[in-house]
């Protein structure tokens, strides 16, 4: 406690206000809950920066009887963590010593895990086998401090340099694979570590000899194992000092453990680069630069580079982990001689490439690993450091991978983040990022075990939700019109119910209450991904005291013209509301048309009212062509049956609005109580008109920032005025040169490929989010969310490419591929949904690329070997619009 007071004080922070004789009441099982255990000073900046993202959450335990462990209710053989005392922390940097009672549950535990430490003992104790993710562990970090174990994952599994190495262990070690195979590592196994001279001579004069060590001059060799971290036993010797090696090596073969090696090494040298004439005459000393790196799993698991952070010291070995101020990387390069600009991105670039490899192929291996080898089931590696030197191999430069480690890397790289404020700088944002992930694993612990009552499963383009509920660990209690649906076995529980009257909600809604009081569900949270049920599902949720928008919202929302007309009647604000609507009329009869062509100006768009999938939207050039499509429309599609999913349940009535020029975008929104969380801006293509059909796609957005920024305001402010307070919610905007002009408002998470696409290039999943939302928990979303590359995809149609996709072999090529990692798959319909005017897209493919350009060249390349691309369907002047 006295360490957090002078770590506060350093950060010019007031002092921890203690409040521990009023004990807090009132944590339930919805309260987020991260909890630090140890030393204070390792997160310090994590912990300030997760106190301001959501106040109170973040929990600091210093003493083992501060906590407490008591068998899970929900995991047999595991362990639930429960805190009667903490120091929390809220915005601003106050914190405060409390009492928790009854004790606090804890969603997410994390702590200084390394061994020598005086809190590793009872942090390891507490932390080892709950039933929450826990990040890190006693043999996690055991493991990443091994650095044998740790540089076989780097060359065998991150396929990375690694300094040549000859390993001996005794035969009994079982932690590594029997056959070890990695380029630059050997490994020799000793029965007996006694009596073994002559076969580590001959060993070491292979290893010495050897074509892997002839750019080395010097060899180090060392004990190691997670016992050795820090201590700095080595020794040092020339490449042609075979017998000294041999005698160190036999040395250090004394009292060899079992989980201990000896590891023969290359001293791998900083590369010397052409440097400018010193200043001074002096000769200048021979230095070595180590390369840090601060890895998190993040969202998706994904592996994330948080901060790079660089030492310089003598070149007689690599610099170890505080004995050096940090300095930032481009600097670094530019002392060691690489001037030019983009010689340093590259190397930036291979560097980040590098270290999350490196994550990578550490989750991949502990994957593999028990539950006891691992500390407990739930427990996984969430930060990780990667060290590197900067070497010159074949007269290029190349990053050699040294070593992991579990918090050395994290203490240096939060030394390098708060160094630069004494100068003005602004702080990094590794303490952000990383305190965003532990939060956001937190949350994802929360859902679990949830009663979500889901109505409406939709079709196949929805079967994402099914894998996801599984991965949440959620209790779907399904509401759904067709008794044979094949979500039927794949959910909790299945309540068929026929709700495609939806003129009759209220009548259902009080039916299906009655359904769920007469099988005892008392779910958590009711919510809807399917455009349909949207207002029955915000029925329900008022009947059953639920968290939602209220029914009128959703209602104003669902048929749009109310939503147009509803917003031409909000007149304050800058901009008011009312500037992003456009004139539009209702049509239920010819004589409607009549009245509408007189308002809306021509050209015009017709569509339904309530329709989904742009099924029916056509544009018309004078009230003729409107008589004629209003006709067709009203004859061919009159109810569900005629086109289930696009809203006829609610009636087949038109709206005319006039037409919009400009470009087509979608914005994803998050929104608990009013406040925007977290917004997303795609592009589409051109649709094929007189039709409307969407075309092609990309993300990010092609947009400046402050055109994305008109569009976010735009949308949030049409959702707000419409009364959508919280949820997750699907804007479709026209952007013209006098800005956002609204096309509706989809009061439900984004469909087709947007979830998908969302969570594979920002990380976040917008499912997850509007069951957050539905609980009443405000989700954690990146504050600055930072692409991880750009997804162009297109839209086929049946009409267009069912013979190439289905004969020609398209769609077994695209799976394929798929596998691979090369394109992105959303299947949209079991078979083409619809024909002529009224069809639908029914699949979207997409390619990746570091930029945009690369993408759209790949999903051409990709569209024209296939056939999609054709004359008719003419994918490039569809992707030539994302610019």
């Amino acid at each position: 406690f006295e360490l957090l007071q002078s770590a506060l004080c350093q950060e010019g922070l007031p002092h921890t206000l203690d409040r521990s004789a009023e004990p807090r009441r009132g944590f339930g099982p919805l309260d987020v809950t991260v909890c630090i255990l140890g030393s204070p000073t390792a997160f310090l900046p994590i912990l300030l920066e997760g106190g301001t993202r959501c106040p109170g959450a973040m929990v600091l335990c210093l003493a083992p009887t501060w906590a407490s462990r008591v068998p899970s209710e929900t995991s047999p053989g595991a362990w639930s963590l429960l805190l009667s005392r903490g120091v929390s922390f809220e915005a601003g940097g106050h914190s405060t010593l409390e009492t928790f009672v009854p004790p606090r549950r804890a969603n997410y535990v994390t702590g200084t895990f390394t061994t020598g430490g005086p809190e590793s003992g009872w942090v390891g104790e507490l932390a080892r086998d709950l039933d929450c993710p826990t990040g890190g562990s006693v043999p996690l970090a055991h493991r990443l401090e091994d650095p044998l174990l740790t540089r076989w994952v780097l060359a065998a599994r991150a396929n990375l340099p690694v300094p040549p190495t000859l390993a001996f262990v005794l035969g009994s070690r079982g932690d590594l694979p029997a056959e070890l195979v990695a380029s630059g590592v050997k490994l020799v196994r000793l029965e007996d570590p006694q009596g073994q001279e002559s076969l580590v001579k001959e060993e070491v004069g292979t290893f010495l000899g050897s074509t892997a060590m002839e750019p080395y001059s010097q060899v180090a060799v060392r004990p190691a194992g997670w016992r050795w971290r820090g201590t700095g036993t080595r020794s040092t010797h020339g490449k042609e000092e075979g017998e000294a090696v041999a005698r160190a090596v036999c040395a250090r073969l004394c009292g060899l453990r079992e989980e201990d090696s000896v590891l023969l090494e290359a001293l791998v040298p900083t590369a010397r680069l052409p440097a400018p004439p010193p200043r001074s005459p002096a000769p200048r000393l021979p230095v070595a630069l180590r390369i840090c790196t601060l890895v998190c799993r993040s969202w998706g698991d994904r592996p994330q580079l948080c901060q790079v952070a660089c030492a310089v010291g003598r070149a007689e070995a690599p610099v170890p982990h505080g004995v050096a101020l940090p300095q930032g990387l481009d600097s670094s390069l530019q002392q060691w001689g690489v001037v030019a600009p983009g010689q340093r991105q590259v190397l930036a670039t291979r560097l980040q490439e590098a270290a999350e490899a490196t994550m990578a192929a550490i989750l991949a291996t502990e994957a593999e690993l028990s539950p006891q080898q691992r500390g407990g089931t739930r427990a996984r590696t969430d930060l990780l450091g990667v060290d590197f030197l900067l070497a010159c191999v074949d007269d290029a430069l190349e990053l050699v991978a040294l070593s992991t480690n579990s918090q050395r890397c994290l203490e240096t790289c939060l030394l390098a983040h708060g160094m630069g404020r004494a100068l003005g700088e602004p702080p990094s944002d590794m303490p952000r990022v990383v305190a965003e992930v532990l939060l956001h694993r937190a949350q994802c612990h929360l859902v679990e075990g949830k009663d979500i009552l889901l109505i409406g499963a939709g079709g196949v383009s929805k079967s994402f939700v099914w894998d996801a509920a599984r991965h949440y660990r959620l209790k779907i209690h399904l509401v759904e019109s067709d008794p044979e649906h094949f979500a039927a076995g794949l959910v909790e529980t299945f309540l068929p119910y026929d709700s495609r009257e939806h003129r009759r909600d209220e009548e259902h809604a009080e039916r299906v209450a009655e359904l769920l009081r007469s099988r005892g569900i008392q779910p958590h949270a009711c919510l809807s991904y399917w455009d349909d049920c949207v207002v029955l599902a915000a029925l329900l949720c008022q009947r059953l005291g639920l968290r939602g928008c209220p029914p009128a919202a959703v209602r104003v929302a669902k048929q749009k013209s109310r939503t147009h007309q509803h917003l031409q009647r909000c007149r304050r604000g800058r901009p008011p509301p009312a500037a992003f609507a456009v004139p539009c009329r209702r049509l239920q009869s010819h004589g409607d048309v009549e009245r509408a062509a007189g308002t809306v100006p021509f050209p015009a768009v017709a569509k339904l009212e309530f329709g989904a999938g742009g099924v029916g939207v056509r544009l018309v050039e004078n009230a003729g062509q409107c008589h004629a499509h209003a006709a067709r429309l009203w004859r061919d599609l009159r109810d569900d049956d005629d086109h289930p999913g696009i809203g006829l349940g609610w009636g087949n009535a038109m709206l005319l609005m006039e037409y919009v020029p400009g470009t087509e975008h979608d914005v994803d929104l998050v929104v608990f109580q009013g406040r925007l969380l977290g917004a997303w801006v795609s592009d589409n293509g051109p649709t094929r008109l007189p039709a409307f059909l969407e075309t092609a796609a990309c993300l990010p957005s092609c947009l400046p920032t402050d055109r994305q920024a008109q569009l976010v305001r735009a949308a949030l402010r049409c959702c707000q005025a419409c009364g959508l307070r919280d949820g997750v919610f699907n804007v479709e905007l026209k952007l013209g040169p006098t800005g956002p002009r609204l096309l509706e408002i989809n009061p439900r998470m984004g469909g087709f490929y947007l979830r998908d696409w969302i969570r594979e290039i920002y990380g976040p999943d917008l499912l997850l989010a509007a069951v957050l939302v539905a609980l009443g928990v405000p989700p954690v979303l990146p504050a600055r969310p930072v692409p991880r590359g750009h997804l162009a995809g297109v839209m086929c149609l049946g009409s267009e490419h069912g013979a190439a996709l289905g004969r020609g072999g398209g769609l077994a090529a695209l799976r394929a591929l798929q596998e691979r990692g090369l394109v992105r798959l959303n299947r949209l319909f079991e078979e083409t949904a619809g024909d002529g005017e009224y069809e639908e897209p029914c699949l979207s493919v997409a390619c990746g690329g570091a930029t945009r350009a690369e993408a759209c060249l790949r999903l051409l390349g990709l569209c024209q070997a296939l056939g999609i691309d054709s004359p008719r369907y003419p994918v490039e002047h569809f992707l030539s619009h994302f610019k």
